[in-house]
């Protein structure tokens, strides 16, 4: 099972809308995919429904009053399952701090998961902070995949995480996390400021960067509202082709063993 990371300290760049339609995407193309919702908004719950037939989350896999693997629910795309999160996850911060080990809690319970071989991807909805919930994360997974919104800030806050990245591989928690790559979101053609940011971030971090890019559309704040992803609530349009797009790079990626331990900044 390879654990992916989806994070990024900066908000509202797509990483939750990355998380399920990347998620409901490679499950598409037949990979077994487990999405962990590590955010207290449990927004990625809501979208696949399964606030209201949640009898626990994440956070209590994260103190030990569960095993995980009784927190995984079916949803009702096949091959897709979830650990849903609740606003108890922001009590996490607090009580998973106080905890021995406290950055290896999350890779504890994503490790007994690995162990049943049940899936072939964990898929790690992130909240938009630095906090215990992003370490235990960053320690826990294999790869991280940053979402950069095509906007004047786009790298805004990326050196911040790539410097904290680099201290969770330095402090022995993690060594071997890598970077699955960054992923270019909300481009808006009509604009001279998508194709510039683009450029710049391919410029400056070269093969780092998916080639695929996500397209800036309605559909995107459509869907959730809906309670659907975007492949159900739009199948046929820019976002859900992108997204379908997004997993076969992801895919092919993995195969051809590409990733990139020492970061973008080397």
């Amino acid at each position: 099972m390879k654990i992916i990371a989806i994070t990024n300290q900066k908000g509202g760049v797509g990483k939750t809308t990355t998380t399920v339609n990347l998620s409901a995407a490679l499950a598409g193309l037949g990979q077994r995919v487990l999405l962990v919702d590590l955010d207290p908004q449990a927004s990625a719950t809501s979208v696949l429904g399964l606030k209201e037939h949640s009898s626990g989350s994440t956070y209590q896999a994260l103190i030990g009053a569960r095993p995980a693997r009784e927190l995984i629910l079916e949803t009702r795309i096949p091959n897709l399952s979830a650990i849903p999160a609740d606003l108890d996850m922001a009590g996490a911060e607090i009580e998973v701090a106080r905890m021995d080990d406290h950055m290896l809690q999350l890779r504890k319970v994503l490790g007994d998961i690995r162990e049943q071989n049940a899936f072939d991807f964990a898929l790690l909805d992130c909240p938009p902070s630095l906090g215990i919930l992003m370490s235990n994360a960053l320690a826990a997974a294999d790869e991280i995949l940053v979402p950069i919104q095509c906007e004047y800030y786009a790298l805004e806050g990326l050196g911040l995480l790539m410097e904290v990245t680099e201290r969770i591989r330095a402090s022995g928690a993690n060594p071997g996390l890598s970077i699955s790559g960054l992923l270019l979101t909300m481009y808006d053609s009509r604009t001279n400021l998508s194709p510039a940011v683009v450029k710049e971030v391919r410029d400056h971090f070269q093969e780092v960067v998916y080639d695929t890019v996500i397209p800036r559309t309605v559909r995107f704040a459509e869907a959730p509202s809906h309670g659907r992803t975007i492949h159900e609530h739009d199948p046929s349009g820019a976002g859900s082709t992108a997204y379908i797009a997004l997993a076969k790079e992801l895919l092919d990626r993995q195969k051809r063993g590409v990733s990139f331990t020492s970061g973008p900044n080397a």
